[in-house]
């Protein structure tokens, strides 16, 4: 009796089995080891911070990686660029749904980003531990003339934030929530919430 496996499939339906189950297990345990990370930002930023050290120096010590570097640095600036944009385009219609506040009169609605806040620490830690390990692969090292695209990178980056503040201040949104309004007793004039007490 012969069986039909598909291709690529291993003949052992067992061994399969063992590195599915072993796969799944390692993402449940990765999964919830960011979930147990979400309340300490402050840590988390602190471990990119050592991530991109790490990074830096064997960039440096090795004198290449040009183009790896690069891509990290593209790849991270348009982490930021959603990061700092509305999750919804204020440019577009208000029928389209909630648009941010215009006027103090208004009700308080937060700044919702279009990539949040942990969405974007995971996926520039993993953009920078990607880059990392492949600075051990010498295929990744190709020869170019650095200066080139350090200015490249310098006058995109330059461009991009540029056209973001002029969003920003054109639609009159800041992309950071510091509180709702909250109003004094006794004198009936509000004061914003600046996380801090008097």
């Amino acid at each position: 009796m012969s069986e039909s496996f598909a291709y690529g499939a291993s003949e052992d339906p067992d061994r399969n089995d063992y590195f599915s189950k072993l796969r799944i297990q390692s993402s449940q345990r990765m999964q919830r080891l960011l979930d147990r990370s979400v309340p300490f930002a402050f840590h988390r930023w602190l471990a990119w911070v050592f991530l991109a050290l790490m990074y830096t120096l064997r960039a440096y010590f090795v004198h290449g990686y040009y183009i790896v570097t690069y891509g990290l640095g593209i790849y991270n600036l348009n982490l930021m660029i959603g990061f700092l944009s509305p999750a919804r385009d204020p440019s577009l219609s208000a029928s389209e749904g909630p648009t941010l506040p215009s006027s103090n009169n208004e009700e308080y609605r937060p700044f919702v980003r279009k990539l949040p806040e942990f969405k974007f620490w995971v996926k520039s830690a993993k953009s920078l531990l990607v880059s990392f390990s492949m600075t051990f692969f010498p295929v990744f090292d190709v020869p170019v003339f650095w200066p080139i695209l350090l200015m490249y990178f310098i006058m995109l980056f330059t461009m991009t934030m540029k056209q973001q503040l002029r969003h920003m201040i054109k639609h009159k949104y800041v992309p950071f929530s510091w509180g709702k309004q909250t109003y004094g007793k006794g004198s009936g004039g509000g004061k914003e919430m600046s996380g801090g007490s008097d």
